[in-house]
């Protein structure tokens, strides 16, 4: 495990204002992991600072794109050489397993980085029109605060497009994942980024709030829960605070009655338990054709009932412990609702009797559900499903409307124009058909109480920017 006794602000490891300390804990052994340094209001007021004098004063904002680019480049190729160690060490910290990390933790924030090179090298920040000129600026300084269940994916997603559009970032890791986030501003450093430009200070809740409402902070980015999510949009909203909110998903796997049922619930295995369940677009409502649904449920269990549960740096595991004691807790307490509420546990609903450590639910799906109760309506964010029925095409959709979330979903069915045609009427920002991957170039994030605004593609880049327009004479 990587050491750190300071924080990174202004191109300086800085140790921590009031002294404290974030004790990691290891998800498998319960044990403690690691130690970093927790920041404080005093330790935001200086990372703020730092990022305000970088883009007041500093040369980032007044370089070109150019040399903005050859800088990400350098962050690209040394993240690619140390992204094996990298996986490991967010496996350590949040039990993600091994065998889908290489792609998710820390494949995605290449690709990324290499989207956002390629799109602003042709990207026109500054165009005529008629006697006008044009431009699209950095919206200044930006506080980036990110989850823990993809901490460098979450990450490199705001950081590519903020950096490349010349803002500064002062950067809040979550308190489970602070040393990979600490490894990433040694990436960042180490490739010649000016002081000021990234300022990374993990911290809990409280002083990520006063981050968020810190009057030196132009644009606050935040992936997480809608709970917080509408407490960043609140403090933003009485500041007039341009912001982003990338939140909480409850989304619908809708299986047409002409699928193949054991297709679809092994491209399941990956769509609703991809990190033990714990990623926002999961598909956790399984929507199943009434004729078919004893069908859909018996696959589902034999299925789930196949996946390897156990340690996360085991190749073979494919869910692994959830990230903390709290968040086990949570799960539980939502698969007790589930039972009170009427619906029945077909598989799984408990801790796997192999792991006598660690933060474990076995892989879980409740039948008999309607989509009315709590576990069809709330974010679970563990290993969790559960099968409703429907009556026909339509009221799929009723159903998978019947959210107050809009992040994802997904169809499934052998004829893909019928499944396009379905996708439409879902009210989300992403459906995947047969599940299809999402793409760094199409943008992403939600409807509804799932978020605002977006990321990935142009429309994230966008996100970074503010329009001036210059009013020349004839």
């Amino acid at each position: 495990m990587p050491e750190f006794e300071g924080l990174y602000i202004g191109g300086r490891w800085v140790p921590p204002a009031a002294g404290d300390r974030i004790v990691q804990i290891s998800p498998l052994t319960e044990q403690p992991l690691g130690v970093a340094p927790a920041a404080s209001n005093a330790d935001m007021d200086l990372a703020v600072a730092a990022a305000r004098k970088a883009f007041d004063e500093g040369p980032w904002p007044r370089m070109s794109v150019e040399e903005r680019i050859a800088v990400l480049k350098r962050v690209r190729d040394l993240y690619a050489d140390r992204a094996a160690g990298i996986a490991e060490l967010i496996t350590a910290e949040m039990g993600c397993p091994s065998s889908i990390a290489g792609l998710l933790q820390v494949g995605y924030p290449v690709q990324v980085i290499d989207y956002y090179v390629e799109l602003c090298r042709s990207w026109e920040f500054e165009e005529k029109r008629g006697h006008s000129i044009v431009r699209q600026v950095p919206v200044g300084v930006v506080a980036a605060i990110v989850p823990w269940n993809t901490p460098h994916s979450t990450f490199t997603v705001k950081l590519a497009p903020a950096l490349l559009s010349g803002c500064t970032v002062v950067a809040k890791p979550s308190p489970e994942t602070a040393l990979d986030g600490l490894v990433l501003a040694e990436i960042f450093a180490e490739a010649g980024v000016p002081e000021g430009v990234l300022n990374v200070v993990p911290a809990g809740a409280d002083s990520g709030e006063y981050l968020v409402g810190h009057p030196g902070v132009d644009m606050v980015t935040f992936t997480g829960s809608t709970a917080a999510g509408s407490r960043v949009g609140s403090i933003c909203g009485s500041a007039i605070r341009r912001f982003s909110l990338e939140l909480g998903g409850k989304s619908a796997a809708v299986i047409l009655d002409d699928a193949d049922i054991p297709s679809v619930v092994q491209g399941l295995r990956f769509a609703s338990f991809l990190n033990s369940g714990q990623v926002c677009t999961n598909q956790t409502r399984i929507l199943a054709p009434k004729h078919r649904y004893t069908e859909v449920v018996e696959a589902l269990c034999e299925m789930v009932s196949t996946m390897t549960v156990g340690d996360p740096a085991d190749p073979a595991t494919e869910v692994g412990p959830l990230v903390s004691q709290r968040q086990r807790d949570r799960v539980e307490r939502y698969i007790a609702i589930g039972e009170q509420e009427g619906a029945k546990i077909a598989a799984g609903g408990g801790r796997p009797s192999s792991q006598p450590t660690g933060w474990f639910i076995e892989p879980t799906v409740f039948c008999d559900v309607d989509n009315s109760m709590t576990i069809a309506q709330d974010e679970i964010f563990g290993p969790v499903v559960a099968v409703v029925a429907y009556d026909d095409d339509d009221h799929a959709v009723e159903i998978a409307n019947d959210s107050r979330y809009g992040l994802g979903g997904g169809v499934w069915t052998a004829d893909v124009e019928r499944g396009i045609d379905l996708a439409r009427r879902i009210r989300t920002g992403q459906v995947s058909i047969n599940g299809a991957d999402n793409e760094v170039v199409a943008p992403f994030g939600g409807f509804k109480q799932s978020g605002l605004g977006r990321e990935s593609g142009p429309e994230g880049l966008l996100g970074y920017l503010e329009t001036q327009s210059v009013f020349c004479p004839d």
